[in-house]
Parts: structure tokens; sequence; C-alpha cells
């Protein structure tokens, strides 16, 4: 597959050759009883709450920018769960690239590309966790100048936060694509 292709803005998924352990576990099946071990639950769960979190603060823009939520009220809920969100998923993507994708490569060196893949994908999404705290910053001090001289600044952090987290959820599912069927195969003792 073109590596084009495989950018985080552009893939609908993985090359099927990265895939064969998926077909032998399905996510289907991940929720059979004892199919998954704690660390692959754990991980899934994350990646839920990263899922959960960034379309919560989605919302939190849409009713501001709708007039459904006052600067006042938005900002209460906004800044604790952006600072969350950022924070998380930042230290989140060091434990695997320092620990776990080290570890799968060796346990799967034919999956090492898929690997090297969500590494690149961290650090795309790692300077779109710099934009977006950069756009939010620059939202609330708007916000706090002059609420209702802040649409520009608004559209600016809708349209780079949208950007995170459709690349944050493109990469989640792919992650998840080659790190669960791995994890029910070898097991997670070690």
């Amino acid at each position: 597959m073109n590596d084009d292709l495989l950018d985080l803005d552009r893939r609908n998924g993985l090359p099927a050759e990265w895939l064969t352990l998926l077909s032998r576990h399905p996510r289907s099946s991940w929720q059979s009883p004892g199919t998954l071990g704690m660390t692959a639950q754990f991980w899934l769960d994350r990646h839920q709450a990263f899922r959960q979190l960034g379309q919560a603060l989605q919302d939190s823009i849409e009713a501001l920018r709708a007039g459904r939520s006052a600067p006042e009220d938005f900002q209460a809920g906004f800044v604790p769960r952006l600072r969350l969100f950022l924070g998380e998923l930042n230290g989140h993507h060091q434990v695997e690239d320092l620990h776990y994708f080290p570890v799968f490569r060796q346990a799967e060196p034919d999956l090492a590309p898929g690997f090297e893949l969500l590494d690149r994908d961290h650090q795309t999404l790692h300077a779109e966790l710099i934009a977006t705290a950069e756009a939010a910053n620059a939202l609330l001090q708007a916000l706090a100048r002059d609420p209702s001289a802040a649409e520009g600044p608004l559209e600016t952090y809708a349209e780079i936060s949208g950007d995170l987290l459709s690349g944050l959820l493109r990469h989640l599912d792919d992650e998840e694509d080659l790190v669960i069927p791995l994890m029910i195969e070898l097991g997670e003792i070690g």
C-alpha cells in the first residue's frame, strides 16, 4: 500500500496483510467470556474513555456555537475536560511507544510495520494535541475579553480539534485491530 494512503488523515483502515490475527480473533469475539485478559480490557476501556471525552468536548463546542451554553458555563466544564483529555492521551501514547510497541514488535516481527505506523500516528496526533491546546487557549482568551467577538477563535478551535478527534478515532480503531488480537493470540503473561 502506498505510504501516502497510510497517512492518518487519508486511510480507511490497515492493509489486509497486517490483519491476519484480526481475522482469527474478530472484534465480535472480543467480549466473549474469557477472551480478553485484564490488560486488553483496560486498553479497550482507555480507548473508549478517549472516544467519549473527545465527543463530550465536541458537544460542548457545538453547544457554545449554537448558543445553548453561556461562555462561563462552557469554560467551567471545558477547561478540566480538555486538560484531562490532552494529558491522558499524551501519557497513554508515551506508554505505548516506550513499552508496549517495542515488546509487540519483538513478539510479532511481521507486524512491525503496523507498529511503526502507529508510532507515526502518535507523532501526528502529538502535533495536533499541541495545536488544539493553542487554539483552546486563544478561544479562552477571546471569551475572557469579549464573548461576542470570539467567533473566529471558536471556529478555529472547532476545526483543529475536529481534525484531532477524527484522526484519533481512526488511530484507535487501527491500533485495536493490531493490539487486541495479538494480546489474545499471545496471552498477557510476561
